[in-house]
């Protein structure tokens, strides 16, 4: 997976503001990529994609809480790696609704806000159905369901509450190109994934009204440390010959796109599916 292709049109303010996205990528000053003092939440922020967006939102001013469920040494070396000093590290297990409710909660009471959130927690297991027993299917789908669905549904409850009574906020959330492709090998998470992009559309809806929006983007692979032993094993070279730029994507790849919906002159665009996949995988 790589680059970013807007598979969406979402009004003819759309080439001005990737003109403005470019320009930033480029190092050109933009004030619609100044997160000065907002307050950004990103689940699953150990690693990956999640530090990488961490790092950049904070590049740009903002104040960063980084969730990990269980990987705290990781999540120290995150927060180590961002620019500026008032960002915080909270722990906890999403597919616990009191402890998802407490994540945002806690936000709140430190912060004073939430400006941001990013949904970047998730699962994936392998679970071919003419290879597994029955109950581990069962456990496949109630594990990945809960985090990837289920645990981010509440968050974004949680979070539409306080943004509701800020009238302002973002929401982005990271789904996958498998929603679209399937995942063959991993049904639950395709299934999962396609399901997190029902959702958010329809929040994205039901929001719109209180000047929350809501966005997805839909990377294929990227180079992190989740897929290191399927992008560097064997399926390796089958693996970015799927795109024509014969590579996956760069995690900053990813959290570029996810700053851009996430900064002003936006609005517009909620209710978008970005797809970040290097033309590996087109629809229309």
């Amino acid at each position: 997976m790589e680059g970013f292709s807007f598979t969406v049109t979402a009004g003819a303010g759309i080439l001005m503001l990737a003109f403005l996205y470019v320009n930033e990528l480029r190092g050109s000053p933009s004030r619609i990529m100044n997160f000065k003092d907002k307050v950004v939440l990103i689940t699953g922020a150990a690693q990956g994609i999640g530090r990488a967006t961490a790092r950049q939102f904070a590049e740009h001013g903002a104040r960063v809480i980084i969730h990990y469920n269980s990987n705290r040494e990781q999540a120290e070396k995150t927060r180590a790696s961002l620019k500026g000093g008032s960002h915080a590290i909270i722990q906890a297990d999403i597919t616990n609704a009191d402890q998802a409710r407490g994540l945002v909660e806690d936000v709140v009471r430190d912060f004073g806000r939430l400006d941001a959130l990013v949904n970047n927690a998730a699962t994936f297991k392998l679970h071919p159905i003419a290879a597994v027993s029955y109950d581990e299917w069962r456990e496949a789908w109630q594990d990945t369901i809960n985090t990837n669905l289920i645990g981010t549904a509440n968050l974004m409850f949680c979070a539409a509450q306080q943004m509701i009574r800020q009238r302002a906020g973002k929401i982005i959330n990271v789904s996958s190109r498998g929603a679209f492709r399937g995942e063959p090998d991993a049904p639950a998470y395709g299934a999962s994934k396609a399901g997190l992009n029902a959702m958010s559309q329809s929040l994205a809806q039901a929001l719109a009204p209180h000047n929350v929006f809501v966005y997805v983007v839909a990377p294929g692979f990227v180079d992190t440390e989740r897929v290191a032993w399927k992008v560097h094993g064997p399926d390796g070279e089958a693996i970015i010959n799927q795109s024509p730029l014969k590579r996956v994507a760069r995690p900053d790849e990813v959290a570029r796109t996810v700053l851009f919906l996430a900064s002003e002159g936006t609005d517009f665009l909620t209710g978008c599916i970005v797809d970040i996949n290097g033309a590996s995988y087109l629809r229309s």
